[in-house]
C-alpha cells in the first residue's frame, strides 16, 4: 500500500508540473556565414510580438535563453561561437508575452530544432561587477511610452535607449568590452541610458563614461558564475 501511495504521488507530481511555453509558430533554418571582420553583437529583437535572430551562433541564442551575457559562461564545441554556422530565427509567441516567457520558450525551440542537450555548472570566474557608484546612480526612470523616450541605438562606444534594465545594460557592455559584466547594481526596472565613451582610448573610458555619465561603476572581482555545458547540439535545424 506504501508503495501504491508513493507511486500516486508520483505521478500527481509529473501531473502538476506546468509545461513549459512554447513558441504558436517558429523558423529555423541555416544561415550563411557573415561576411567581412564585422563586431556582432547579435542580442535578438523584439519586434511586433515576433522574436527574431538574424545570422546569430548558437551562442547568441544561449545568451538570451539563458540570461548570460558571455561566451566564457559556455563550454562546448568550438563552432557553438564561430562564424561558420550561424542560425535565422523568427518565432512568434503568444500577445502579451514577458521576456523571461520568452527564454523558457526559445530553451524548447533549440532543444526541439537542434536537438540541444546541456547541464548547467557553477564555475570561478573572474568578471567586472556593474554597481552603483560612491554617491549613488544618476539613472532616470523610463517615461512610460517608449516611442517618447528617444531612438534606440547601441554601437561600441555609445548607448541610448529610452527603456533598459541593468542586466541589459551589463549584457551590452560585456559583448562591447568582450568581458563578462554582472548586474549587481540591486536597481530594478526601466530607465534612460544615454551613455558615450572612447573604445579606443581618444575620451573618456568606460569606467570613466560610467561613473560621470550614470553614476555606476565597474569593479573586478572573482566568484561563482552559472556555466552552460553542452553536451549535444545539430549543426543543422529540424524541418520546420
Amino acid at each position: 500500500m506504501r508503495g501504491l501511495i508513493l507511486g500516486l504521488a508520483g505521478v500527481l507530481a509529473v501531473a502538476q508540473t506546468p509545461a513549459r511555453p512554447e513558441f504558436e509558430v517558429a523558423i529555423v533554418k541555416s544561415s550563411p556565414p557573415p561576411t567581412g571582420d564585422l563586431f556582432n553583437i547579435n542580442l535578438g529583437t523584439i519586434r511586433n510580438g515576433k522574436l527574431t535572430f538574424a545570422n546569430a551562433s548558437l551562442s547568441d541564442c544561449l545568451k538570451f535563453a539563458y540570461g548570460i551575457v558571455s561566451d566564457e559562461q559556455i563550454a562546448g564545441p568550438d563552432w557553438i561561437t564561430s562564424k561558420t554556422v550561424r542560425f535565422d530565427i523568427v518565432a512568434q509567441p503568444t500577445p502579451g508575452v514577458e521576456r523571461e516567457q520568452l527564454e523558457l520558450m526559445l530553451q524548447a525551440l533549440l532543444e526541439e530544432r537542434l536537438k540541444l542537450v546541456l547541464h548547467h555548472e557553477q564555475r570561478e570566474l573572474s568578471f567586472l561587477a556593474l554597481i552603483p557608484g560612491r554617491n549613488g546612480s544618476k539613472l532616470r526612470a523610463a517615461k512610460p511610452d517608449p516611442a517618447v523616450s528617444g531612438n534606440n541605438f547601441a554601437s561600441r562606444g555609445h548607448i541610448a535607449r529610452g527603456q533598459m534594465s541593468m542586466k541589459l545594460l551589463a549584457t551590452l557592455l560585456s559583448r562591447f568590452e568582450r568581458e563578462i559584466v554582472v548586474d549587481q547594481t540591486g536597481l530594478s526596472g526601466q530607465f534612460e541610458v544615454k551613455l558615450e565613451w572612447a573604445p579606443d582610448d581618444d575620451g573618456p573610458s568606460i569606467y570613466t563614461a560610467l561613473q560621470e555619465q550614470l553614476g555606476l561603476r565597474l569593479v573586478s572581482r572573482k566568484g561563482a558564475l552559472d556555466v552552460l555545458v553542452i553536451d549535444h547540439a545539430e549543426k543543422i535545424p529540424t524541418d520546420n
